[in-house]
């Protein structure tokens, strides 16, 4: 079966960024370290280092070469949570360092970009009474960190 892996540049701290995003999912892990031997185009051996994780079910590659392009919106890592409370928690420990943005949406202090939104967030926004999905996508565009009984309240017109 082929395999689908992302693929993140740090430019410095991937371990603790690593360690980090490793430690707030359930099932995610840290699969392998190496430190390139020999030279690179990106730096002298042992410089550049490669880890292999994953953050919940999904495979990433890390490399932490020195500064090429820097994260963006491009990409970004969402992540459905159950409930308010594992909203807050995960915006907290990823916001620390960080900025937060508009829609869920917050840049960690690796400048990666993160969306952390309710699940709930995705079944009112497909209700198939489009006024109410309408009210709901509204309000969640005047958050920052998705709150998830304001959302329910837009959803009831309220």
């Amino acid at each position: 079966m082929t395999k689908v892996t992302q693929v993140l540049w740090f430019e410095k701290d991937m371990e603790a960024a690593i360690r980090l995003y490793t430690s707030l999912i359930p099932g995610s892990s840290v699969l392998s370290t190496t430190a390139l031997p020999a030279e690179s185009p990106s730096g002298p051996a042992d410089s550049v280092t490669i880890t292999g994780f994953t953050i919940g079910d999904q495979r990433y590659m890390a490399f932490q070469a020195g500064t090429r392009d820097a994260f963006n919106h491009r990409f970004s890592i969402m992540v459905e949570c159950d409930d308010q409370a594992e909203v807050d928690r995960l915006w907290d420990a990823l916001l620390d360092g960080g900025e937060p943005q508009q829609c869920g949406w917050l840049r960690d202090r690796w400048g990666l970009c993160w969306q952390i939104v309710p699940k709930r967030l995705g079944e009112l926004i497909s209700d198939p009474d489009r006024a109410k999905a309408a009210r709901v996508a509204e309000a969640m565009m005047a958050m920052v960190k998705i709150d998830l009984a304001g959302l329910e309240a837009a959803a009831r017109g309220t």
